[in-house]
């Protein structure tokens, strides 16, 4: 069984390392009272070998009246439920909860694809997709893909063959041919974090484009004029728009492109933020930027951290505004400023998204909802530099926007009839 501290038993992890080659290995993977088990062969006399058929013989009732106690106990006479119970109890018998919802046509679980289940980002996503479908009596598989196409095409592989009631993904590319395929075969699939391209899928995301925008209004209004922006990769639609926001805002206040320096990595890590605020710092004093807005808050409290162990202060030496407000933000040695995203909310209502097209089907709408960050200004960037006046924060930010096709956003929705 795969278990991650500080997890509830419900949120099911799998992490795949070459143990599943092939979807189709005669292993079992049975999900339990929401674990994840591995089913052996059985031992013979053991609990997990009787049957049924054991069951019945011991209780002395038929096959039928055991499977109607385990399925629809209210159809049977208490006296003989009781029977029966207590015959389970005995035996020790398991039920096979898998294979009884596969005979069904789809498990009671839902599959949640992210791409780093170290980023807390998708922990408190995951926390509000397991809410949400724990008040559906479902449960939850966690996969991590790690930015991976391979690794998440195979994790859809093995969602596929439990026939899960729906996918949450957050894709490392668009909606690719393998998440058609889910839904050709009747399994539901919602982008989270991502905004959906098509109309036949459902999507909850964050106007990144604005994020932006917010962040790199804060440095300019505080006086900045060299910006580094520390992101990448640029695959991420996420950092893309977050990178376009903050370009539209120093254009904006008039100035050159140059103004916002780019500082890409490969990763939105803890360690990629070491590895830039290393580059950053080896700037000569007149290149060197005095603010950076990152991608995320993993690279920006990387960041801050290789700044302190080289004695470079913020926000005196480099004003940092993150990106997600993860609970570290806040706690971290100088508190550091972010642009919050509603990471619970997004997972409640890609859930709630899934679990409606599950329930509706063929007459489902499909919605793309799309969320507004906010700036939280911390200690990180809360520095008025200069001699120079800076624009106000409405002026930069008023009318730079940008629309989500005809979607809007802070939650509303557009809905699209049809697959």
């Amino acid at each position: 069984m795969c278990s991650v501290k500080g997890q509830s038993r419900s949120l099911a992890i799998y992490r795949w390392q070459g143990l599943f080659p092939n979807v189709h290995d005669t292993i079992q993977r049975d999900i339990l009272l929401g674990q994840v088990r591995m089913t052996r062969r059985p031992v013979k006399g053991s609990a997990r070998s009787r049957s049924v058929r054991d069951v019945a013989a011991h209780a002395g009732v038929s096959v039928g009246t055991v499977s109607n106690v385990l399925n629809r106990p209210d159809a049977v006479a208490p006296a003989t439920r009781a029977r029966v119970q207590r015959a389970i109890a005995e035996l020790g018998f398991v039920p096979n909860e898998s294979a009884r919802q596969l005979r069904g046509g789809h498990s009671r679980t839902i599959g949640l694809v992210v791409l780093d289940v170290g980023n807390p980002f998708f922990t408190d996503v995951a926390k509000g997709v397991e809410d949400a479908v724990t008040e559906a009596g479902l449960t939850v598989i966690l996969c991590d893909s790690a930015e991976q196409v391979e690794r998440e095409y195979r994790y859809l592989d093995l969602l596929e063959a439990q026939r899960v009631k729906g996918v949450l993904i957050t894709p490392v590319e668009g909606v690719s041919k393998r998440l058609r395929a889910l839904r050709q075969h009747d399994i539901p699939v919602v982008l989270v974090d991502r905004f959906a391209s098509t109309r036949n899928v459902c999507s909850v995301s964050v106007d990144d484009v604005y994020g932006g925008e917010l962040a790199a209004a804060h440095l300019v209004e505080q006086g900045h004029r060299r910006i580094a922006f520390v992101g990448g990769p640029f695959g991420l639609k996420q950092v893309q728009d977050r990178y376009d926001g903050a370009r539209r805002i120093v254009l904006r206040a008039g100035l050159p492109e140059a103004a916002l320096v780019m500082v890409e990595v490969p990763a939105l890590t803890f360690q990629s933020g070491l590895a830039a605020g290393a580059r950053i710092a080896e700037m000569t004093p007149g290149d060197r930027p005095t603010a950076a807005f990152c991608a995320n808050d993993l690279l920006a409290v990387g960041l801050l951290q290789e700044m302190t162990r080289r004695s470079l202060r913020a926000p005196d030496d480099l004003a940092i505004v993150g990106y997600d407000d993860i609970v570290f933000a806040a706690a971290a040695a100088v508190p550091l400023s972010s642009v919050r995203q509603p990471r619970e909310q997004l997972g409640r209502a890609a859930a709630e998204l899934l679990l409606e097209e599950a329930t509706d089907g063929a007459n489902h709408r499909h919605r793309r909802l799309v969320f507004e960050p906010d700036l939280v200004v911390r200690d990180s960037s809360d520095l008025s530099v200069a001699a120079r006046p800076a624009p106000p924060l409405d002026a930069l930010a008023d009318g730079t926007r940008a629309a989500a096709g005809n979607e809007e956003t802070g939650g509303s929705v557009e809905t699209d009839r049809g697959a």
